[in-house]
Order: C-alpha cells, then structure tokens, then sequence
C-alpha cells in the first residue's frame, strides 16, 4: 500500500483579520491540507473569504493566527524578504486578469518570471521556450500580448507561472475573463497539467470551473467546508 503524498499547502487553526474598526474577520480557524498531485478548487460567492485565502496560501497576506507550512516550510516567523523569496519559487499564480506587461513579447513575459524566481540569465531564454511550448504557445515566442487572443494570453501566464517548476499552481478566477469555448480549452490545459503531476489549487465562484477538480471546499463567510472529495494522490 502506498503512503499519501506529502503535504503542499498545511493550513491548522488559521485566521485573517483586517485591523479596520470593527474588525473584519476574513479567514476563520481554517484548516486546510493539499497534497502533492492533488487538484483543489475552492469555491464561493463574492465575499466570502475566498479571496482572502488565497492571499494567505499564496504568501501574500500574513494570517492574523494560525499555522501555515509551504512545502514543509513553517512560514509564521519568516521575514518579508524570506517570504518573497519563498514565493517566488515554490507559488505559480495565474490570475484573471493575465497581468502580462503588453510591451514584452510572450517569452520576455515569461523570462521576467523566472528572473524574480532567481533563475541566472543564461538559462531564462531556454526555459522560457520550454515552458510555452509545454502550454502550446511556441509558435508565439515573440508575439506581444497585444497581438494574441484572451485565451493565448492565458496560456502564457499559465507558462510564466511554471517556467520555475513551483510547488503550487495557484489560479485565481482563470477562466474570468474567457469566453465558454476558450474557457474550456483553458480548462482542459490546467487539468493536463495536474495529469503530469502539478499541485493545482483553484479559486473560483463558478461550478463549472470546479467541475475539473479532484476535491471541492467550499467558503462561507469565512468557513472552509469539504464539499467533494476524491482519492488522495500516493507516492
């Protein structure tokens, strides 16, 4: 019998709170745990917390409470330079809005990527290749995003995220602003790659979205609650 793989995400007892009068209690005691292999959406309505927890997952907000180990990592007392630095390497985010710089070409894009993940300028040019080849834009190696659809777009922010070969392919709303037929072609791209064994953990309100997922949890006013679960990944 093989043993569960070891842990991504660890979430014990954690809470956000944003210091505003009253207080906002955004995250409340969660407990979270994702395994290497797994594909996770966690899905909820407009302000219901799930925003803020990918915020925390991703390194970006520090949690008010609570335990979160990255990889093993115990990330409670790390610096900000430290946690910069963590994130950089181990967290590829896919947002909805592509946040590509329009003036790069699609492989500059990438390489800039790889840059803040520390990766030395003489390999970023081969990486970035390789990473927009595994997500089927290497004919477009120097096209600007201005120049390419919603859906080619994302498929390079799918491929900046990886280049650095992270631990965790966060994705927030990725399909938000594609229509349903390139949303699909998105859809079925990120689930190609948790095939090939990425850690995958999706933020959405939409149900379709989620439909890919291995497990679903669910966020409501700032409680996290298993909603679907699959066979865990083994090693």
């Amino acid at each position: 019998m093989t043993s569960p793989a070891p842990p991504v995400v660890d979430l014990a007892e954690l809470e956000l709170v944003y210091p505003v009068e009253p207080p906002v209690t955004a995250v409340r005691s969660c407990d979270l745990t994702v395994r290497g292999g797994e594909y996770v959406a966690v899905v909820g309505a407009s302000g219901s917390g799930k925003s803020s927890l990918l915020n925390v997952i991703g390194l970006l907000d520090r949690p008010t409470s609570g335990r979160y180990r990255l990889d093993g990592i115990d990330t409670t007392g790390l610096s900000d330079a430290e946690r910069t630095e963590l994130r950089a390497r181990r967290v590829g985010f896919v947002f909805q809005a592509f946040h590509l710089l329009p003036y790069r070409t699609a492989a500059e894009n990438v390489m800039l990527g790889l840059m803040y993940g520390g990766v030395p300028r003489r390999r970023r040019a081969a990486l970035a290749a390789r990473a927009l080849e595994r997500v089927g834009m290497g004919h477009r190696l120097h096209a600007e995003p201005t120049t390419l659809s919603g859906g080619e777009r994302q498929r390079v922010a799918i491929a900046r995220a990886l280049a650095v070969r992270p631990s965790l392919l966060l994705c927030d709303e990725p399909t938000g602003n594609l229509d349903s037929a390139t949303a699909r072609t998105v859809l079925d791209l990120i689930a190609e790659l948790h095939g090939e064994g990425v850690t995958v953990v999706v933020i959405t309100h939409d149900a379709s979205v989620a439909a890919g997922a291995g497990r679903v949890v669910r966020m409501r006013d700032g409680v996290l609650t298993e909603d679907r679960t699959t066979r865990m990944p083994s090693t």
